[in-house]
């Protein structure tokens, strides 16, 4: 029996504080939400411009311009189109598989260096691109970049800031789309206006510029303390970078925590395997539904094709144009607020108060168009620009809740062991139900018309409910010490109890107040036994003591 104790400090809060080294790598990698927002930004842009569909999408610009028989809500569904936008997903659903894999081998960095490289070469594709094939190929090299940036990036994000700052460290990932979706409809309202009709080439060429600064920036990223421990025979290395991260040298009750969650991961031999295991419930779970949700609220509605649907409404290309650039700027600046917020009042809150923000704000969009737009002719400048209000309440809820929440919370949640794999499966959800709604949405335009809204508007409801009751508070809590939120949960606790059976091993996780010496701290004790050791170890922060002995009928405790 091998049993390791490490002493943590009192509420589970590590020593350190907020460096300018760490925030400079962060800001570098968040580079990679830079690139991912862009790409959503701008394509939605390029598909309402005129020139870019009368090349490459001349079925759409003649329903568009010439046909006066078909309904508002259909001139632009066409599945040509849909593929344009929607292909990047599919090859992002991908290479976040085998993101994963890279990830856990060499690190997150090599990972993030991936993805800006592929998404330079697919954005120099798509500015050149001569037909639809060059056209369709720079989607999916954009896509690889995306898959591989969007498995690492949060899980960096999350490894690297310290607890008590984790949330508003990844929530800057949501923040960078927000900018890069920003900057693209800015870009796109400026291309516009380009009398010769090439400005969409300019909009998706400058795709390279946020691109080459992850790549470059990429080079000189330092890997996080977690990855460098678990790759490492030699836990020096990542014992230096974790108090370089952290501005102190006094983090060995961290670094102890580090290394028990690497000898756990090391008996993990086959992360996806495991990662559907029973004890991995409420984990699994939370990696599927919490992506689902965030693509079903609707956003991608808004992300792909506001100025389609501002069109839809009535309005003309520039005015759409700029429309979208509102609704970019309201979600970046609400994503900002997220940040500042989401550590005080938690992630629980902010996820049930954007939902119901949501749902209202679908609910009266919904009500106005139903009541106001028809099949043929256009709403009033007035109801124009009042759902144009009501889509941007309908973003800031979105951009202070599900946007950024939905990457925080999963990444902050999975073991060791199997982070890699449950963040691959996060990425992978996201983007299949990204390319479902992208692909299928303007066809749902064209049949559900203004009930589209309502549709996405039960989910909402689903969606809030289901955090109220199945989704624990994880704010503050270590990312190494994640596992007892889900054994104090009044659901989960069932799925996740003290006794863990894992292959050759049973373990059991026994946590208990004590005092060593004069001081009072957590005690948090670690039972494996296997059938070739009995061993005891003790560890304690400052004063490491190691006693080993047989612990046959001396200790009894409760397993699998």
């Amino acid at each position: 029996m091998a049993v390791g104790m490490a002493i943590t400090s009192h509420g589970g809060q590590y020593n350190g504080k907020i460096t300018p080294f760490v925030i400079l790598s962060c800001m570098m990698a968040a580079m990679g939400g830079v690139i991912f927002g862009y790409d959503i930004g701008i394509s939605g842009g390029v598909t309402s411009m005129e020139p870019f569909l009368k090349k490459f999408f001349p079925e759409v610009y003649h329903k568009m311009k010439e046909d006066t028989k078909i309904s508002n809500y259909c001139k632009f569904d066409n599945q040509l189109l849909t593929s344009f936008t929607s292909s990047l997903y599919i090859a992002g659903l991908v290479a976040s598989l085998f993101a994963s894999s890279v990830t856990k081998a060499f690190g997150r960095k090599p990972s993030i260096l991936i993805g800006g490289a592929s998404f330079l070469v697919g954005s120099a594709l798509g500015g050149a691109a001569l037909n639809i094939y060059m056209l369709i190929l720079g989607r999916v090299l954009l896509g690889v970049g995306v898959g591989f940036a969007n498995q690492s990036v949060p899980l960096y994000l999350s490894e690297m800031a310290p607890p008590r700052y984790r949330g508003a460290f990844n929530n800057g990932f949501q923040l960078s789309i927000g900018i890069g979706a920003l900057s693209a409809s800015l870009i796109n309202y400026g291309t516009e206006k380009i009398k010769a009709g090439w400005g969409w080439r300019i909009s998706l060429a400058l795709a390279a510029v946020p691109a080459a600064v992850l790549t470059l920036g990429a080079l000189f990223l330092p890997d996080t303390p977690n990855s460098l421990i678990q790759r490492s025979d030699n836990p020096q290395t990542a014992k230096e970078m974790l108090q370089r991260v952290r501005g102190t040298d006094d983090v060995e009750t961290e670094f102890d925590d580090l290394v028990k969650a690497s000898d756990v991961s090391k008996t993990i031999k086959h992360p996806f395997k495991n990662i559907v295991r029973r004890k991995y419930r409420p984990q699994l779970v939370m990696s599927i539904l919490l992506p689902f949700f965030q693509q079903v609220t609707g956003i991608n509605v808004i992300a792909f094709y506001a100025p389609i649907l501002f069109r839809t409404l009535g309005l003309g290309e520039e005015a759409s144009l700029l429309s979208a650039v509102m609704t970019g700027a309201v979600g970046s600046c609400s994503t900002f607020i997220s940040m500042l917020i989401v550590d005080k009042f938690g992630r629980r809150a902010l996820f049930m108060a954007g939902g119901i923000q949501m749902f209202v704000s679908q609910m009266m969009v919904g009500g106005v168009m139903a009541a106001e737009l028809g099949d043929h002719g256009g709403v009033s400048k007035g109801y124009a620009y009042l759902v144009l209000v009501l889509i941007g309440v309908y973003v800031a809820g979105f951009g202070w809740s599900w946007g950024p929440l939905g990457w925080l919370v999963p990444s902050e949640i999975f073991p060791l062991e199997i982070r890699s794999a449950g963040q691959s499966i996060t990425v992978v959800v996201n983007f299949l139900f990204t390319f479902i709604v992208a692909q299928m949405f303007l066809a749902m335009l064209c049949h559900f018309k203004a009930g589209i809204f309502f549709f996405f508007g039960i989910w909402v409801v689903v969606m809030t409910g289901f955090v109220y009751w199945f989704l624990p508070e994880t704010k503050n809590v270590p990312i190494e010490k994640m596992d007892g939120v889900w054994r104090d949960h009044w659901f989960w606790k069932r799925f996740v109890g003290h006794g863990i059976e894992d292959g050759r091993y049973r373990r059991s996780f026994i946590e208990e107040e004590a005092k060593i010496g004069n001081r009072k701290g957590w005690l948090s004790l670690v039972v494996v036994t296997s059938s070739s050791s009995n061993m005891l170890v003790l560890r304690s922060s400052g004063n490491e003591k190691e006693n080993k002995g047989d612990l046959k009928g001396k200790m009894s405790y409760k397993s699998g």
